[in-house]
Order: structure tokens, then sequence, then C-alpha cells
């Protein structure tokens, strides 16, 4: 029989300061049951940006100091240690790919602001995830999931 593992919550966000929506969501999420939370942070630089471009790696560098100072709040909703990054890539489904394919992931949470045009068209990145047969969770400001 193997051992029972924690259910592994990949977190997306666009912003490294947590809302209150969102640290309510993990708390949430924590009190279902036993997690591991990972933290990934899309990185704040313009889209178009080369992935080698300095303000891209200028801009992660902002944002892991604003996400090591949020660290605490986010683990006292988790109940426990939180592993947060800030990701290299500043679309969504470039930075949940990378995650997915290096580390397993068994749901995903999102806080992301979605476009009200790619939703309409079910092209909002809770459909476009589908394809990996995972739970998705999406957070949004007013708390409502």
């Amino acid at each position: 029989m193997l051992d029972a593992r924690p259910v592994r919550v990949l977190v997306v966000v666009d912003k490294a300061d947590p809302t209150p929506a969102l640290t309510a969501a993990i708390g949430h999420r924590a009190a279902a049951g036993e997690v591991q939370f990972r933290v990934v942070v899309l990185n704040p630089a313009r889209a178009e940006l080369h992935l080698l471009h300095p303000e891209r790696h200028d801009k992660a560098l902002e944002a892991e100091q604003v996400l090591l100072q949020a660290m605490p709040e986010i683990e006292r909703a988790a109940g426990g240690r939180v592993i947060g990054s800030v990701s290299v890539r500043h679309d969504p489904m470039d930075a949940i790919e990378e995650t997915i394919f290096s580390e397993p992931v068994d749901e995903i949470m999102l806080s992301i602001p979605a476009h009200a045009i790619s939703t309409w068209l079910h092209q909002d990145l809770q459909h476009r995830l589908k394809h990996f047969g995972l739970p998705v969770t999406v957070v949004h400001e007013d708390g409502s999931r």
C-alpha cells in the first residue's frame, strides 16, 4: 500500500502580493485536506519582450521581493510551508505548462483577471487547461470561485 501524499496545488497569480480572496481560497482548500501549495507569479514584464531581455529579469527580481514579503501571509493561510517563485514567463498558459512538465501537479488554482472576450469565446485559461485533466479553481477578486 502506498503512503498517502499531499495533494499538490499549483497556484498561478498575476501579482506577487496576494489578494484577500486568494488567501481565503488557499485557506479554504487547505482545510479540505492535506495539501502542498506551489505559487507561481507571472512575470510582470511586458509580454512582447524576449525571454532573455533584461527587463524580464529585472521585473522578476522586483516581484520576487514582493513575494518573499507576502510568503508569511500565504503560509498562514495554507497552514504550512509554501513553495513560491516568479516565472520568467508572462503568459499564464506558458508558465503553467512549464511547471506541469517539470513537477507533479494535482490541481490548479488561478487568480488572474479574465478577459471578457476570451471567456465569451470559451478561449479563457480555464477552458484551455481542460486538456490536462486537472481540477481548476478560479479565484475572483470578489472572493467567488
